[in-house]
């Protein structure tokens, strides 16, 4: 199945950065999300952080759309356990679609 190509919005478009800790690497975490983006239309990146219990997330899109992906970001796919989620408002950085980094 192709992955949908999302619009970058002009104007009105807001980001957050979520630092996401617990049983959250090797489940499926960063696959998650960008399926979940991708069915929004959010655009970012998610990767793994070097301490071997961490996501990072990047999102943008609306703001109903960030908000809405910031509530199930923090819950994750069932395999994981996620034990706290840091949310902080940041600049969108343009990205135009949802890409997974190492």
């Amino acid at each position: 199945m192709a992955r949908k190509e999302a619009r970058p919005l002009i104007s009105g478009r807001t980001a957050r950065r979520l630092l996401i800790t617990g049983k959250v690497q090797g489940v499926g975490y960063r696959y998650f999300v960008r399926t979940q983006a991708d069915a929004l239309g959010a655009v970012g990146w998610a990767r793994n952080i070097a301490d071997g219990k961490s996501i990072e997330v990047h999102v943008e899109g609306s703001p109903a759309t960030v908000a809405e992906a910031v509530e199930w970001i923090g819950r994750g796919p069932a395999s994981a356990r996620v034990e706290s989620v840091d949310v902080r408002e940041v600049e969108p950085d343009g990205a135009t679609t949802f890409e997974i980094r190492a």
